[in-house]
């Protein structure tokens, strides 16, 4: 499985990172705007993230702008297959829930993230763990 994990706290990366390591490569970018650079690298190397946790509340481009543009370049690159995405952030307000998923990401996750409950977001999404 070839992952990103999005977050501007580190302590954040590493946790995921730690929890997500054994299935797979897995890449990092601070803010939404590597994020969606970090994206259309992979998918011109025909090389696609498989997963994509994405935390909202980032600087530069936070994580409803960057679910955005990532979506929007998979439809223009015409990818056979969209990445998981997963949001993870603390902001579990019924506006930000309901954005993310209007801007498809595929679940909600509200942070602190547990190992035990990202797996089972993994199983529920259909990602290869």
């Amino acid at each position: 499985m070839n992952t990103l994990i999005v977050d501007d706290d580190f302590l954040s990366r590493l946790l995921i990172q730690k929890i997500l390591a054994t299935y797979g490569s897995c890449h990092m970018a601070v803010n939404g705007k590597e994020a969606v650079e970090a994206v259309r690298l992979a998918l011109d190397s025909s090389d696609p993230y498989d997963l994509i946790c994405l935390d909202i509340m980032m600087p530069e481009m936070n994580g409803q702008q960057a679910l955005k543009e990532i979506r929007a370049l998979e439809r223009a690159k015409a990818a056979r297959q969209k990445a998981k995405i997963i949001m993870t952030t603390a902001l579990a307000d019924a506006e930000n829930v309901v954005k993310a998923l209007q801007g498809e990401c595929d679940y909600f996750l509200v942070k602190p993230i547990r190992r035990s409950a990202l797996l089972e977001v993994l199983c529920k999404i259909g990602t290869a763990v």
